[in-house]
């Protein structure tokens, strides 16, 4: 045997091992503490291992209000920079793809105050109508369009991040046409948990409260809601309550604040309490100056807690609002629910804050503060999110399909061989032998690249098997031909594979460049065929022919006379 036959043999040799140690967890587990080289396993996909899919959709129109609002507030704090006198009077809604915001200024700063705004606001807000002193605005295309695409762009990260430390592998999360968000959780047990998490949006905010508005007042405002039919309903989005209540009470309320509220619930989201908090409408300090986040235990009560670290930015921020305003309470603001609203005693600096939850158990009041903590580390949603479709797959469908595509395998496997033993007889073993070699590299680089097994994927390794079977029979095909023209063993062995390589390569080339096409463009099940198609193809070229053509050399070598059975 030459030194390049062995060369060869050794690689493979060392592949082959390499291969089965890492497929070894997949088998049988190997804990943390093993000092076991390979601990990987294979990611089975929803349709395997059972989870969740979703579908949330995203109404584009709440952003542009919220985001009209928002530029309508932030234009009379310019004005107010100025040393100009504005106010905000009200949000046109007529067209809910474009709102728009009415600003009024004093009489005599017109001129001043219409340069200001125009400054503020360029390739932000246009100016659709100015009529006396009142001007008003509504959002720039580009900029909404550039709102859309950033919305669905950071939804995504947001989503990503969380999902990462919830601690689910290989999510799938793509977006879904222009408004829609697809997210694919495989093994997620606790469904409730996970779609709390992913909904939740995170928006973190510290207001001051209006305590000269009197209880009795704030009671007597809700009554009139409740009694116009403005009530909180269990399903109804919570936040959308309050946009309705507090622009029903616009007239009540003082200028520049709104109604909040700190809810209690139970176990099942039942609100049991709710006490109401008159805060400022626009908040100087939200959850955008975070640094980090994390649960704490109270060692005095023994309480759980979220404690909060600033940048250095939001730590100034947060020394100026609470030095400014000592003697009054502040509230801390999540996802429009007030946690907590203590009384500033004196000037805090080091940036630090921290949200106390106070109800329930000590159990629920931790994992309630882990995923707080959790949420406000991975980021705040851009958006609200609408889950508009929610399927749980379950395990025992996964273990189903696992079944089944075993039961398929193996008999499509036996039929295989059979057909290439009775046909090929002793050549047939070999192409038994590159058969599982290629298998068992194509699952090694399912676990070496942490892809994922769907049941779409399983068909590409089927796939993969049929191609390698074809790859062979060409092989074999040419090599029974040079033995009829020439006799000769060895140099039909080499003919044959010489002759039948560049068709192989063909072959594969144009099935590789499908398969990229599925990676580029598909989704889902779609792309984890690609991935397992693509890696077969490297795997199937490997074995069928040069593994393949090692294992000949080595047959007509220790064969008798050099013949082989073909």
């Amino acid at each position: 045997m030459k030194g390049k036959w062995w060369f060869s043999f050794s690689f493979l040799l060392v592949l082959a091992v390499i291969s089965v140690m890492s497929l070894v967890p997949t088998v049988k587990p190997i804990g943390e503490e093993s000092s076991y080289p390979f601990k990987s396993k294979i990611n089975l996909g929803l349709d395997l291992q059972g989870g969740l899919y979703m579908v949330l959709g995203i109404d584009f129109n709440k952003v542009y209000r919220d985001e009209t609002r928002s530029m309508g507030t932030k234009l009379l704090f310019a004005l107010e920079d100025n040393g100009l006198k504005g106010e905000v009077l009200d949000l046109d809604q007529s067209i809910p793809e474009d709102p728009k915001v009415t600003i009024a200024v004093t009489q005599g700063d017109l001129e001043v105050a219409r340069e200001k705004m125009r400054e503020y606001s360029r390739n932000v807000m246009r100016l659709t109508g100015e009529e006396g002193n009142k001007f008003t605005y509504g959002l720039v295309s580009t900029y909404k369009g550039q709102m859309s695409s950033q919305a669905v762009t950071k939804s995504i990260e947001v989503i990503r991040n969380r999902i990462d430390e919830f601690g689910v592998t290989e999510p799938e999360i793509i977006a879904l046409g222009e408004n829609r968000i697809v997210v694919q959780l495989p093994g997620v047990k606790d469904i409730d948990r996970a779609k709390d998490l992913i909904g939740k949006t995170a928006k973190l905010e510290f207001k001051l409260v209006n305590d000269e508005v009197s209880l009795a007042s704030v009671n007597e405002w809700l009554s009139k809601a409740e009694a116009q039919g403005i009530v909180y309903k269990k399903g109804d989005r919570y936040s959308e309550y309050l946009e309705k209540l507090n622009t029903f009470l616009k007239e009540d309320l003082p200028k520049g604040f709104i109604l909040a509220f700190e809810k209690k619930t139970n176990a099942k989201g039942d609100i049991l309490e709710q006490t109401p908090y008159v805060v400022e409408e626009v908040s100087k300090l939200t959850g955008e100056e975070l640094q980090d986040a994390s649960t704490q235990i109270d060692p005095q009560k023994n309480e759980p807690y979220v404690s909060m670290t600033f940048k250095s930015q939001g730590a100034k921020l947060f020394e100026t609002i609470t030095g400014n305003n000592v003697g009054k309470r502040l509230a801390v603001i999540l996802d429009g629910n007030v946690y907590t609203a203590p009384n500033i005693n004196q000037r805090i600096g080091g940036g630090r804050a921290q949200i106390t939850l106070g109800f329930g158990t000590f159990n629920q009041l931790l994992d309630q503060a882990k995923d707080i903590s959790l949420v406000l580390r991975a980021g705040a949603l851009p958006v609200e999110l609408d889950f508009e479709e929610q399927r749980v797959v379950g395990a025992s469908l996964g273990a189903d399909s696992i079944d089944k595509a075993k039961v398929a395998s193996v008999i499509g496997a036996i039929m295989v061989l059979l057909f290439i033993l009775v046909y090929y007889r002793t050549s047939g073993l070999l192409a038994i032998m590159t058969l599982t070699l290629n298998v068992v590299f194509v699952l090694a680089c399912l676990v070496a690249f942490e892809a994922t097994l769907t049941l779409p994927g399983i068909a590409g390794i089927a796939l993969t098997v049929g191609m390698a079977v074809d790859a062979n029979i060409i092989i074999y095909e040419r090599i029974r031909e040079e033995l009829r023209k020439s006799g000769a063993h060895f140099k039909a062995v080499e003919g044959g594979f010489n002759s039948a390589f560049w068709t192989i390569i063909d072959a594969n080339i144009t099935t590789a460049l499908a398969g990229l096409m599925l990676l580029n463009f598909g989704t889902g099940p779609i792309r984890g065929f690609a991935v397992t198609l693509l890696i077969g193809i490297v795997a199937t070229v490997y074995t069928s022919y040069f593994v393949s053509r090692m294992f000949f050399d080595f047959y007509v070598n220790k064969s008798k006379d050099g013949k082989i059975s073909i």
